[in-house]
């Protein structure tokens, strides 16, 4: 199984802003004062294309799909959180837990998909858990080690322990649960989505053992990752807030590994952290600023693989 794929979707925001359903628990969100909708919105698109660009400039076969105005859907810009697409031709949908999220799914984007040659055989749909109050984000709340065939997943209000076993039984992995947190206003809270604190690449990840206050369960994790020979790359709770953990990594042209993140994260890593990273892909960081704050995710949230057949 491949763990990096040369092909992504990401969908150009139209009202792009801090969507007050999902601040309740994702705490990097940000009211940006001062600043229009539409001032937010066309900050948010010049980051977008910009990034796109970038990634198109180094080989990664970029699908971009316009949001629309109707339904309003503040948060499109992070397609990975209900989408996932897979090597055996199966597009897997996933629960949220915002309300306003659930418009995001869009079938649409299945067929722009077939129409450059992807194969879709079947859809794994998951997204009735959502009358029940379960949910499991995507990529957000899984990271997927298909090599080694094993997932992650910090537990959350965005990602149901049962739900996440049901997934890893469907899809043949040893799950790997835990709980992250994070200190706000003095106090530890649950981490949102794991892919925060978290990074797997083919031979390395990058994590936040600190965010696990579990003594047991973060030796678990990190046995784990040391098992597969990856070498971990531990990053600071202050570098989590700066979107260090938010990171992918792809491959461009010739198979080149690239692993992308925001400046903001790039700039709060050290120069060991850097060289330590380097040895495995080139790093390719973009300004994300306006998508990070008013958005509370970045660069790894706004790229949903795809490693669906071509025809």
């Amino acid at each position: 199984m491949r763990q990096t794929t040369n092909s992504i979707l990401m969908i150009r925001p139209v009202a792009f802003r801090m969507n007050e359903q999902t601040a309740v628990n994702n705490y990097y969100q940000k009211v940006l004062d001062g600043l229009l909708p539409a001032t937010v919105n066309a900050k948010a698109q010049e980051e977008f294309d910009t990034f796109v660009e970038k990634l198109r400039n180094v080989g990664v076969d970029v699908t971009v799909v316009d949001d629309t105005l109707d339904p309003d859907t503040p948060d499109s810009i992070f397609p990975n959180n209900w989408i996932s697409f897979h090597q055996n031709a199966e597009v897997v949908l996933y629960p949220m837990f915002a309300e306003n999220r659930r418009a995001e799914r869009r079938e649409d984007i299945l067929e722009i998909l077939e129409e450059k040659g992807f194969q879709i055989e079947s859809i794994n749909d998951y997204t009735e858990a959502e009358e029940d109050g379960f949910f499991l984000e995507g990529t957000g709340s899984l990271l997927l080690d298909r090599k080694n065939q094993k997932a992650y997943c910090a537990l959350s209000p965005r990602a149901d322990e049962e739900l996440f076993i049901e997934f890893c039984e469907d899809y043949d992995l040893a799950p790997i649960i835990f709980e992250a947190f994070q200190t706000v206003n003095g106090e530890r809270k649950l981490i949102y989505h794991t892919n925060v604190i978290m990074t797997l690449g083919e031979t390395f990840a990058v994590i936040c053992a600190d965010c696990i206050d579990d003594k047991k369960e973060r030796k678990m994790v990190l046995d784990n990752l040391k098992e597969d020979q990856k070498e971990v790359i531990l990053i600071t709770e202050d570098q989590v807030n700066n979107f260090a953990g938010n990171m992918l990594e792809v491959k461009g042209t010739d198979d080149k590994r690239y692993l992308v993140m925001s400046n903001s994260a790039f700039q709060s890593l050290t120069k060991k952290q850097i060289t330590q990273l380097e040895k495995h892909a080139e790093i390719l960081s973009s300004s994300l600023d306006t998508i990070e704050a008013c958005g509370g995710g970045s660069a790894r949230c706004m790229m949903a693989e795809i490693f669906l057949p071509k025809k």
